[in-house]
C-alpha cells in the first residue's frame, strides 16, 4: 500500500488554483444536470413547488455531504476507491460501488452529450430540427461513439486539459444563458412561466415522491455519491479554502439551474407545449426557439456548441473518477486506464443510444435511457450520497477531516458531521411517516 501511495503521490497533479478548481468543479456540476435535466424534472413535478424543495435540500443537507466529499478525497488523495477506504476494508468496497454508480451514469451523459454534439453541427449546416426528427436515424448511437472517443482524448492528457477547458467555456456558457432568458422575457409565455415558478401548490410538499425527485436532482448535480467531489478534491491545492469553494461552486450551480428553467418554461407556454414532456424537454424546444428568433442561426451554434462544451466537460469528469479508481487500484498507466474505461463505456452505453433509434430499445415499455437516469439519477445516488457521508462521519475522526478544511471555523465541521452521522437516521423516519400517512390516507378514502 506505501509503495502504491508513492506512484499516486509522485503522478497526481494539482488544480493551479482555488480559483482553476473552482471552474473545473463547476463545469463538472453544471453541465446536462442544469441545462437539461433540472428543467424537465422541474417541469414533471409541479414547478414552483419542486423549486422550494430542491432549495431546502440544497441548503440543509446537500452542501455539508459535498463539502465532506470534496475533504474526504483531498484528505486520501486517491482516487474514490481509495478515499473510502480509510473506513476500512468495507470502505473500500463501497468505493467500487459508488465508481459502477458512476459509470452506469457517465454511460448514458455520454450519449445526451452526443445529442449536444449533433445539435451544434445541425445549427453549423443551418439545418436544426427537433428532436422526434433528429432521433428518426442512427444519429444517438453515432454522436455517442464521436463523442466518446474525443473524450478519451482529453483524457489521456492530464487534469490541466479538463482545467483550461472549464476557465474559457464556463463564462461564454453563462453569457449565452443569461441572453436566452431576456429573449425568453419578452415572448407571451413569460407570464405562464413566472406563475409555474412562484405559485407553489404547498400541499404537494406533503408528497413523499417530490422530495425523493427534489433530493434526487440536488444531489445529481452537484454530484454526491458519485465520486466526482473525491476525485476532483484528491488534486486541490493546499491553501484552498473548501467551504468556501464548495458554496461558490453550489451558488453557480443554483443559478445555471435556475436559468435554464427561466430559459425554456417562456417558450414552451408560447409554443403552448407541456411542461412534462421528459428528457428530450429542452431538445424538442430550443430549435423552435431559434427558429423564431431574429439571427437563430447565429445564436444556435453558440447556444449548442457551448451546450456541448458544458455537457462535455461533465462527461470528463465521470470519466476521471473511474479511470483514476482503475489506474491507481491497479496500478496501470493513464493511458491504459483511458482505453479500457473507454471501451466498456462504448459497450454500456450503446443500450442507452439505441433506446432513441429506429430499433428503439426499451424497459417496461420506457426508453433505457430514461430509465438508467431515473433509477441512477435518483435513488440509487441518495443512497450512495447518504451511505458515503455516514462511513466518512462515522469512520474518521473529526480532527482529520478539520485539517483539509483549509479553515479554522468549527462551524462548518459541525455542520459536516451532524448532517453525515444523523441523516441515515432521519431517512428512515421520513421513510416511515411518508408510509404511515400514505396508508391513513388510503384508508380514509
Amino acid at each position: 500500500m506505501n509503495r502504491q501511495h508513492e506512484v499516486v503521490e509522485k503522478s497526481r497533479k494539482q488544480w493551479s488554483s482555488e480559483p482553476a478548481f473552482i471552474a473545473s468543479m463547476a463545469a463538472a456540476a453544471v453541465g446536462l444536470g442544469n441545462l437539461w435535466r433540472f428543467p424537465y424534472i422541474m417541469g414533471e413535478n409541479g414547478g414552483g413547488a419542486f423549486v422550494v424543495a430542491y432549495l431546502v435540500a440544497l441548503v440543509v443537507v446537500v452542501l455539508p455531504i459535498m463539502i465532506l466529499e470534496v475533504a474526504a478525497g483531498r484528505l486520501s488523495k486517491g482516487s474514490t476507491v481509495g478515499t473510502y477506504r480509510q473506513v476500512g476494508g468495507f470502505g473500500a468496497v463501497y468505493g467500487w460501488l459508488v465508481v459502477l454508480v458512476t459509470v452506469a451514469i457517465t454511460s448514458y451523459y455520454l450519449v445526451i452529450t452526443g445529442w449536444t454534439l449533433g445539435y451544434t453541427l445541425d445549427a453549423m449546416r443551418g439545418q436544426l430540427r427537433v428532436f422526434e426528427d433528429f432521433s428518426g436515424g442512427y444519429n444517438s448511437l453515432w454522436f455517442f461513439i464521436v463523442t466518446t472517443l474525443l473524450a478519451a482524448l482529453v483524457l489521456a492528457r492530464d487534469v490541466s486539459a479538463i482545467e483550461k477547458l472549464s476557465k474559457i467555456l464556463m463564462p461564454a456558457l453563462v453569457v449565452i444563458v443569461v441572453f436566452l432568458v431576456y429573449e425568453a422575457s419578452q415572448t407571451p409565455g413569460w407570464g405562464e412561466a413566472k406563475d409555474f415558478f412562484f405559485q407553489v401548490d404547498w400541499a404537494r410538499l406533503w408528497s413523499a415522491q417530490l422530495w425523493g425527485f427534489a433530493f434526487g436532482q440536488a444531489f445529481y448535480t452537484l454530484a454526491i455519491g458519485q465520486g466526482y467531489l473525491a476525485t476532483y478534491g484528491s488534486f486541490i491545492p493546499r491553501k484552498t479554502h473548501l467551504p468556501r469553494a464548495c458554496i461558490t461552486v453550489a451558488g453557480v450551480e443554483t443559478g445555471i439551474a435556475l436559468l435554464a428553467g427561466w430559459m425554456i418554461f417562456p417558450f414552451v407556454f408560447s409554443f403552448g407545449m407541456e411542461p412534462d414532456q421528459g428528457s428530450a424537454l429542452a431538445f424538442e424546444t430550443l430549435p423552435r426557439v431559434f427558429e423564431q428568433l431574429p439571427g437563430g442561426g447565429w445564436l444556435a451554434i453558440l447556444f449548442f456548441g457551448l451546450f456541448f462544451a458544458a455537457a462535455f466537460t461533465s462527461s470528463l469528469a465521470g470519466l476521471k473518477v473511474v479511470v483514476a479508481a482503475i489506474a491507481e487500484e491497479f496500478r496501470l498507466s493513464n493511458l491504459a486506464a483511458v482505453g479500457l474505461v473507454t471501451g466498456v463505456m462504448l459497450i454500456l452505453g450503446s443500450a442507452s443510444a439505441f433506446s432513441f433509434t429506429p430499433l428503439e430499445w426499451r424497459i417496461a415499455g420506457e426508453p433505457v435511457l430514461d430509465v438508467i437516469d431515473r433509477v441512477a439519477g435518483g435513488d440509487v445516488i441518495i443512497f450512495s450520497g447518504v451511505t458515503g457521508a455516514a462511513l466518512l462521519c462515522w469512520f474518521i475522526p473529526p480532527e482529520r477531516i478539520r485539517t483539509v478544511l483549509g479553515t479554522t471555523n468549527r462551524w462548518w465541521e459541525w455542520r459536516i458531521y451532524l448532517v453525515g452521522r444523523y441523516l441515515p437516521l432521519l431517512v428512515v423516519l421520513w421513510i416511515v411517516i411518508m408510509f404511515a400517512v400514505n396508508q391513513a390516507g388510503g384508508s380514509g378514502q
